[in-house]
């Protein structure tokens, strides 16, 4: 009894949403597509206190201080290394939280921003190394589902972190989430 009246009222409802969809379908059809977009955005792209790793070790982390042009020819990302960020990689990976250590780590990288070209697939990491995002890996055999090649060297991330891939991966994504895959 209990699920029928409910189902009823359930019924009840959905006829008066789609009511009101009908007399103002225009108005409502905007209000959905600015709410999807809106939400789309905010879960895809970098924004200010965001995480970036620029290595491949636990800690290895820059703060996102400003984001401009993400998805374009010219998206931008500048960050910050902050003592937050150190604390992580000292506790995590060195095993102990010292003044020396903080301040080896606020050194690194020295480059503080990460460009792209979303519409090309290039990109830049923290070390200044350029690299182009080429879509779906060409072989099965590698571990690496998409293919991020360094520019100047012609080399293929592997898919290990030795290869930078994870990192390098997660720049783009940063910077173009619109076409970086989002299963990686």
């Amino acid at each position: 009894m209990g699920a029928n009246c409910l189902r009823r009222f359930q019924k009840r409802e959905d006829m008066k949403l789609g009511l009101l969809f009908k007399r103002n379908l225009p108005t409502a059809l905007m209000a959905f597509a600015l709410v999807a977009f809106a939400t789309s955005a905010s879960l895809t792209a970098a924004e200010v206190g965001d995480k970036i790793f620029f290595g491949s070790r636990t800690g290895m982390l820059m703060t996102v201080v400003r984001a401009s042009g993400l998805n374009t020819d010219h998206a931008t990302i500048l960050t910050k290394h902050m003592r937050s960020d150190a604390v992580v990689f000292c506790r995590d990976y060195i095993g102990k939280v010292t003044q020396t250590c903080i301040r080896d780590q606020l050194k690194d990288p020295e480059r503080k921003q990460i460009i792209a070209n979303c519409y090309s697939g290039d990109f830049t990491n923290f070390y200044g190394q350029k690299f182009r995002f080429e879509g779906v890996a060409r072989t099965q055999d590698s571990m690496a589902k998409y293919r991020i090649l360094d520019i100047i060297s012609g080399e293929e991330a592997d898919g290990s972190s030795a290869s930078g891939y994870s990192v390098n991966m997660g720049i783009f994504r940063a910077l173009c989430p619109n076409r970086a895959p989002k299963d990686e």
